[in-house]
């Protein structure tokens, strides 16, 4: 986001600063997998940051790093994650788990598999109240149907004693929503959050967020594979593959002119209503799978149609332009865009 963006919408000083995250996993009888590779961004208060790529580029288990909800064992985390100055990483489990839920909040992807099947709504409500604001079961409940009436949750008294599958799809996300913003968090991170929905619940939701961003000035990191969603709610797009961001500008001058030949792929495979009848979708060849090591090069180069020589010998180094990060040896003409 520029400066002068930046200062329209109030944005100032970042909330959270990621440097240098990277996420290895051991695996038995082979080398190990770096997902997260080296990543860096910032976001703040007020400010929508999209986490975009295809699934296994490093999205999710970026924002479970950050969270610190990583499995204990068969993993490496470095590099930094600070919020308020204060390295998250660095806290013990118990001060990390003060500021889970009260300072910092997910979203995540399925709600019908993170909601307790065997609890009522109402309950899983107010238990993140009684923990971290201390409130008593009354005055919790009464909290508690507030949040649900606020998320668009019809009936919420009445739905406190729902079970998650007395829900349908849409009210069960809204009702993550509300746990996650139970304790007024200032940091909200949503992983897919309009997975499986329809296109009409999709457009609720994604106001929904938007609107409490607006209200409560709280920073969001919006985590998609949908270009979609990006283009009508994040204000930086940060673009990742092989666990590296590739790309990174403001939104409307990424979809405008998109520089690294994996954003350019991801932008031409989406259906556009000025096309031409009949015109066909340039699709991504290969798989996300279908990588080098970025020790030893560019991760894309198997995949890109600008692959140089250079490519698949030497690292791209990533460089900053006039607000825009990019790594790539041959990047997409700006006019091509």
């Amino acid at each position: 986001m520029s400066a002068a963006a930046g200062a329209e919408r109030g944005i100032g000083a970042p909330l959270l600063e990621v440097r240098d995250l990277r996420v290895t996993f051991a695996r038995r009888g082979g080398p190990d997998t770096v997902a997260v590779d080296g990543v860096d961004f910032a976001v703040a208060p007020g400010e929508i940051v999209g986490l975009v790529g295809e699934s296994g580029c490093g999205k999710s288990v970026t924002s479970l790093a950050i969270m610190r909800l990583l499995p204990e064992r068969g993993n490496r985390v470095a590099g930094e994650v600070r919020m308020d100055g204060i390295d998250l990483l660095g806290l013990s489990d118990a001060a990390m788990r003060e500021r889970r839920g009260r300072d910092l909040s997910m979203v995540f992807q399925d709600p019908l598999s993170s909601l307790n099947p065997v609890v009522p709504i109402g309950v899983q409500v107010t238990e993140v109240l009684r923990r971290h604001r201390g409130m008593r079961k009354e005055p919790a409940r009464r909290e508690a149907a507030e949040l649900l009436d606020r998320v668009g949750i019809p009936d919420p008294r009445r739905r406190l004693g729902s079970y998650p599958h007395q829900l349908s799809g849409g009210m069960r996300q809204r009702a993550l929503i509300a746990i996650a913003l139970a304790c007024r968090p200032r940091l909200l991170i949503a992983d897919e959050p309009t997975t499986a929905l329809d296109v009409t619940i999709q457009a609720q939701i994604l106001g929904l967020l938007a609107e409490l961003v607006a209200e409560t000035g709280a920073a969001l990191i919006m985590i998609t594979h949908d270009l979609g969603v990006v283009a009508g709610l994040c204000d930086t797009v940060n673009v990742l593959y092989g666990g590296r961001i590739v790309e990174r500008s403001q939104r409307h001058r990424l979809f405008a002119t998109p520089r690294h030949p994996y954003t350019h792929g991801l932008l031409s495979s989406i259906p556009r209503l000025d096309s031409a009848p009949g015109e066909e979708l340039v699709a991504i060849p290969g798989s996300v799978n279908d990588n080098l090591p970025w020790a030893h090069g560019c991760a894309f180069a198997p995949r890109c149609p600008r692959a140089m020589e250079a490519c698949e010998q030497r690292t791209p180094a990533p460089e900053e332009i006039g607000g825009r990060l990019l790594r790539c040896h041959n990047p997409v003409p700006a006019s091509a865009g």
